[in-house]
């Protein structure tokens, strides 16, 4: 079905991720990511971490707090999940849980999927005793996580590999 004729939170459904979904979520990642971020990023930058950032997280797939959003015909178009693992160090704060790795497709922007996403994360920390959420959003979903009632806490770079730095901002939310 051609997007625009889309009915918002209602041609989709969300469930728990699994690894069967890799091939899917590394489409929608490389789809959202090179498109989305195109306007926010250089080339260069580009170049360096999509094929870092665009590989779905086997750890993410295995934990049952990563979800995606699938068409009444089967297609994943969105994927995101928290985890009270902070990314990168794996360091556990109580009460604080981190968005991990979120993206729509981006013929599907703007029609409740990302929104549809974060409501099941926040209904599943919530019975896992989260109450403040922290996300390292990139500069192209800034705007979206603020729709969400996330606060700018400020600009971090975030070091994909030696020499890969990928410029974001830390926001956090409580739930």
């Amino acid at each position: 079905m051609p997007p625009e004729t889309h009915l918002a939170m209602t041609d989709f459904t969300t469930r728990i991720a699994t690894l069967a979904d890799e091939r899917s979520v590394c489409a929608v990642l490389d789809a959202s990511y090179s498109i989305l971020m195109a306007p926010d990023y250089d080339p260069e930058t580009l170049a360096l971490a999509l094929p870092l950032m665009c590989k779905a997280n086997s750890t993410l797939l295995r934990s049952t707090t990563y979800y995606v959003a699938v068409t009444a015909e089967g297609d994943i178009i969105g994927c995101g999940g928290w985890t009270q693992e902070r990314p990168g160090n794996g360091a556990i704060e109580p009460g604080l849980g981190h968005i991990r790795h979120f993206a729509t497709h981006p013929d599907w922007t703007r029609c409740g999927v990302g929104r549809a996403l974060m409501n099941v994360c926040d209904k599943t920390a919530r019975t896992h005793g989260t109450t403040r959420f922290e996300c390292y959003s990139s500069l192209s979903a800034k705007n979206f996580y603020t729709a969400l009632g996330f606060s700018t806490r400020g600009p971090i770079d975030i070091t994909l590999t030696p020499g890969c730095i990928f410029p974001s901002i830390l926001m956090d939310r409580t739930l």
